[in-house]
């Protein structure tokens, strides 16, 4: 028999009810705690996908380079599972990005490119420099470019996350929310849930800075991961119920209590997550089931502002 690799154990993680950030009278928060998966993030379900894909139809010839931009999370995971198949990987990242990812990404065996910010904050123009700076490495390389903005095979990859979470809930629950960076993620399994149950209320969320799918104009954050500051190729509203837009400090500051009231450490997506899944539990009472998703886990966030105390000036 086969042994396991790392890139056997990503999926099929936990879910957990939070306990006492949930005030009197609201549902239950259960949380997908994706920080279970090989690298911490749940990234590694679509860095997994998107490579299998292109190796199936030939896209990705064995021990061919690959090449992508990314915000950490997903060239982490891209890293790992190169690593596993034996791939070349170039990163294009920036410095608006946690120095732990960059680190984490070389030490898997990554090439970095890593493009300027301006002042440390994720906007529109910093994801089409990525982009550009990718799209040069591949027309120099003849690399396969994983392309995650546009790489609809990842949906498969939160199609099984919603399977996972519909059986682990055995069909109970009222809503999903999740924060929406590429949106397949939110998509996936959102598209998945409205086919076993047309009620169930799906909640993507935006920056409040930058809240261009909510029809808003593009603005600098720092919620690393959500927002590329305009509207992706992947977004699709038709399973979405709604919208929600919240800003960078709201969303670091649920983030530190969940660190500190349920002992649970996540990045600033999570806090987000988190904030709004709270404020549905409420609205639809006691009796209600809400899932949202841990994304990563706060030891990626360690050297940002999140976690040292440190506060700037998005804009």
């Amino acid at each position: 028999m086969r042994g396991q690799t790392i890139i056997d154990r990503i999926g099929n993680s936990p879910l957990i009810e939070l306990r006492k950030l949930v005030p009197a009278g609201a549902g239950r928060v259960l949380l997908k705690l994706e920080s279970e998966n090989p690298t911490g993030s749940m990234k590694d379900r679509m860095a997994l996908a998107m490579v299998e894909a292109a190796e199936r139809d030939g896209r990705l010839p064995p021990g061919g380079p690959v090449v992508e931009y990314t915000g950490g999370s997903t060239g982490v995971s891209l890293a790992m599972v190169c690593a596993v198949k034996g791939y070349p990987l170039h990163i294009v990242t920036s410095d608006a990005f946690s120095l732990e990812k960059r680190r984490h990404m070389q030490a898997l065996g990554a090439k970095l490119t890593v493009v300027p910010s301006d002042k440390g904050a994720m906007d529109a123009a910093l994801t089409r420099a990525m982009i550009a700076e990718a799209d040069r490495i591949q027309q120099e390389t003849g690399a396969f470019w994983t392309d995650q903005l546009n790489n609809a095979d990842q949906l498969a990859a939160y199609h099984a996350m919603g399977a996972e979470i519909w059986e682990q809930t055995g069909g109970r629950l009222h809503a999903f929310v999740q924060a929406t960076g590429t949106a397949a993620s939110a998509r996936g399994v959102s598209e998945f849930l409205k086919e076993r149950g047309k009620d169930i209320r799906t909640i993507a969320i935006e920056p409040a800075e930058s809240a261009v799918l909510s029809g808003g104009p593009s603005g600098k954050h720092r919620i690393e991961g959500v927002g590329a500051g305009f509207v992706v190729p992947l977004w699709d509203p038709s399973p979405i119920d709604e919208i929600a837009a919240v800003s960078t400090m709201e969303a670091m500051a649920m983030s530190r209590r969940l660190a500190r009231e349920e002992g649970l450490f996540a990045g600033t997506s999570t806090g987000a997550n988190v904030l709004v899944a709270l404020r549905e539990a409420e609205r639809l009472g006691p009796d209600s089931v809400i899932v949202t998703v841990m994304c990563d886990s706060g030891v990626k966030y360690l050297s940002t502002e999140l976690y040292t105390g440190e506060t700037r000036d998005a804009g």
